[in-house]
């Protein structure tokens, strides 16, 4: 038997969660909700198993040896798909100095020829973002972008015509120094920061830095690919991919999950080990 149960978290996931007959539970959310679960679950009598994938902070890595078109298409459709409002979505590209210009050209171009609007119009690829608390934290961004950064596309919210009485803004390309909180903090919006790096060896420690590890892509050389497959922090990885940088796991071929502050128990939905997480052993010997 199978029941579902709708409403805010704070109201119904609480009272569900604080039930003590409760065997289990699934959890996708923030970070913040995530770990004050676990602490809870493990404050009990007795060990209950919870999952909890909680966010990422995704990055993109493009070498001088990238195909910058296949690069700009997948890091534009991971990063403004449903409006950026995916645990996957792409928020951070790290780009080789070389190749960063030409990328950013292409970025920009693909950036600002995205059609917003009302999603059930086949005319508009992008809709709105959530609610009026989602546009709140966009103009936070967008101040913080205008007066210590770049914005090298968007930056608006999107107000007039056909779009007044929705919660529109338009998709955002831009830049700070990679020291600033909008480089490690989850935004759940469609913005991207771009990055200039010296080498692919700086692009990895960057992109690692981050305390999420869910998602990460990889635009460069065949002899690139193991070095960063081997190095970077991220449950599920994409090399080389038009279709999206960081987005776009197929159920049943690619297990999704996170690792660091991205997941708890390293294993992915889908994969040969993560269904057993809700069960329990049981060694039976029986003399006849």
């Amino acid at each position: 038997m199978l029941n579902l149960l709708s409403g805010a978290g704070a109201e119904v996931g609480a009272a569900l969660m604080q039930q003590p007959a409760l065997a289990g539970a699934t959890f996708t959310g923030s970070h913040a909700v995530g770990m004050d679960l676990l602490r809870r679950f493990a404050a009990g009598d007795r060990p209950r198993p919870l999952i909890a994938e909680m966010g990422g902070k995704n990055a993109a890595i493009v070498t001088r040896h990238a195909d910058l078109d296949r690069a700009a298409t997948g890091i534009v459709r991971s990063a403004f798909g449903l409006q950026g409002q995916k645990c996957s979505a792409c928020s951070r590209v790290y780009v080789e100095r070389p190749v960063a210009a030409a990328l950013r050209q292409r970025l920009v171009a693909a950036t600002q020829a995205i059609a917003v609007g009302d999603p059930t119009d086949a005319r508009f690829w992008m809709g709105p973002v959530i609610n009026a608390a989602a546009v709140n934290r966009y103009r936070g961004a967008v101040d913080e972008l205008s007066r210590l950064g770049r914005i090298d596309a968007g930056g608006q919210v999107l107000g007039t015509g056909d779009l007044a009485g929705g919660h529109f803004v338009a998709p955002t390309v831009a830049a700070i120094d990679h020291g600033h909180a909008l480089w490690r903090d989850e935004l759940f919006l469609p913005l991207v920061l771009v990055d200039e790096v010296d080498s692919l060896d700086q692009a990895l420690a960057r992109a690692n830095a981050s305390p999420y590890g869910l998602t990460a892509g990889f635009y460069g050389g065949s002899d690139e690919i193991e070095t960063f497959l081997s190095r970077i922090e991220a449950g599920v990885t994409y090399v080389n991919r038009p279709q999206g940088a960081t987005t776009g796991a197929w159920p049943g071929y690619q297990p999704f999950g996170g690792w660091k502050g991205s997941g708890n128990t390293g294993k992915a939905i889908g994969s040969f080990w993560y269904l057993p997480q809700y069960l329990r052993e049981q060694s039976q010997t029986i003399v006849d």
